[in-house]
């Protein structure tokens, strides 16, 4: 029986395009296992959550919403902004959150990382997105995987050096490991 691949929807938490953490979530996915297939799902076009909406949802909500239940696992990779997720990426987590019924987060497994320039990385804005995916059911990997943006980090080619390559293959792998267990795929 061959193995099946995982859909894994990427979430990039910021909306520069020459974002570092949309490096790094290229350069995961160059390092993730054949397993794993990685797709991004944009934020840039919901609208800031409001309730009043709810009636007749914007058509970049029900995208939204749609591709991330279609995906298998979800992997976060996201700048840290005030010691906390950016708003773009709360946005996004509020509308897939609603209505109750359809949480698209319920026992999605997530993985996440970023990068920041300060020496704790982003690890105060992911324990912030843990607590926050917690409450709506998601079931985060553990481990930490923080990165600080230092000069040297990325290579001329857009790869990373070789210890931070290797650090981040190792949670990419364990994300694998994770979502292929909470995974149940139907025969296709």
């Amino acid at each position: 029986m061959a193995e099946s691949v995982i859909d894994v929807g990427v979430l990039v938490g910021s909306l520069r395009r020459e974002s570092v953490n949309r490096q790094v979530a290229q350069a995961i996915v160059g390092l993730a296992p054949g397993r794993l297939s990685f797709h991004e799902i944009p934020l840039g076009e919901l609208p800031m959550y409001n309730g009043d909406l709810e009636g007749s949802r914007p058509e970049a909500v029900t995208r939204f919403a749609d591709a991330v239940r279609r995906c298998d696992a979800i992997f976060v990779v996201m700048p840290e902004y005030n010691r906390s997720l950016p708003a773009v990426l709360k946005n996004a987590i509020d509308w897939g959150s609603k209505p109750q019924p359809e949480n698209v987060w319920l026992d999605k497994p997530i993985g996440m990382t970023g990068i920041s320039p300060g020496v704790i990385g982003t690890a105060a804005g992911q324990q912030h997105l843990r607590q926050v995916l917690g409450v709506l059911g998601a079931a985060v990997v553990g481990g930490e995987a923080y990165l600080t943006n230092r000069p040297g980090l990325f290579l001329p080619d857009g790869r990373l050096e070789a210890s931070t390559e290797d650090f981040l293959r190792g949670y990419v792998l364990r994300f694998a490991d994770f979502a292929e267990k909470l995974c149940v795929k139907e025969d296709r």
